[in-house]
């Protein structure tokens, strides 16, 4: 489950969540401690560390993990975080312990499908910035029966609180069935679009995350990512106009 290990130089906080010490904002907490030295000196949070450097927490010595990349078909019912205080399972708990990974984005408690996790922060990052667009496509059982006029306002963009929504691809699978694609990120975007035009979800799968499926994968299982697959998430295209169905 395991890819090469890629390092250049990298903020401290990013060396100790890589090498599965904490997430980084408890590495920044260990960190403001002084509980982290940085070839004996205590780190800071504007440390940069390099692969010659020595890291010690607490005394010990922490070294990178290996880059892992994991898609799970998220189940209902659990939660898309690291830890959670209320002691709900968490997809963390699905996926092997070690090396330690986290997941890249978030799925509500009750949506299900494609999840990615890693310990690659800088994929990560990018994954999540505006600028790739990455697409998320999801299937969704609603009360009602869109008509083509709703379809296409789903295409167009609707307005939210937040404001008016990007062009989406939009399909009909069935009755009371549709298949959206957005490359936007925003909080239960999906859910609220489909509120909006007057149909609810009843059910939420998200089929593909960057061209990656779950199919085939039972509810709660995962299996880790083929090198020619990470490399195409290394590289992502802009996201440019989204394309209709011919």
């Amino acid at each position: 489950m395991r890819h090469g290990s890629i390092f250049s130089t990298v903020r401290l906080n990013a060396y100790l969540a890589r090498a599965g010490v904490a997430s980084r904002r408890g590495a920044d907490e260990l960190i403001k401690a002084g509980r982290v030295l940085v070839n004996g000196e205590p780190g800071q949070l504007n440390t940069f560390v390099q692969s010659r450097d020595h890291v010690d927490v607490d005394g010990k010595r922490v070294a990178l993990q290996k880059l892992t990349y994991v898609l799970l078909n998220k189940p209902a019912g659990v939660v898309t975080t690291a830890r959670d205080p209320h002691g709900r399972p968490t997809v963390v708990d699905l996926v092997p312990r070690e090396p330690r990974v986290v997941p890249v984005g978030r799925l509500d408690a009750d949506t299900t499908g494609a999840l990615l996790l890693t310990n690659d922060g800088q994929l990560s990052h990018r994954l999540a910035h505006p600028r790739y667009g990455v697409e998320k496509v999801y299937e969704a059982e609603v009360e009602g029966d869109p008509d083509d006029e709703t379809l296409q306002r789903l295409r167009d963009g609707v307005e939210l609180e937040d404001g008016v929504t990007a062009p989406a691809r939009v399909r009909r699978l069935g009755p009371n069935r549709i298949e959206l694609a957005i490359h936007e990120g925003r909080n239960r975007q999906v859910r609220r679009m489909l509120d909006a035009v007057g149909h609810p979800v009843r059910t939420l799968h998200r089929s593909a995350y960057a061209g990656l499926s779950p199919a085939g994968l039972e509810p709660g299982a995962w299996r880790e990512l083929e090198p020619h697959e990470v490399e195409e998430l290394r590289v992502p295209e802009p996201a440019g106009p989204a394309k209709q169905p011919g």
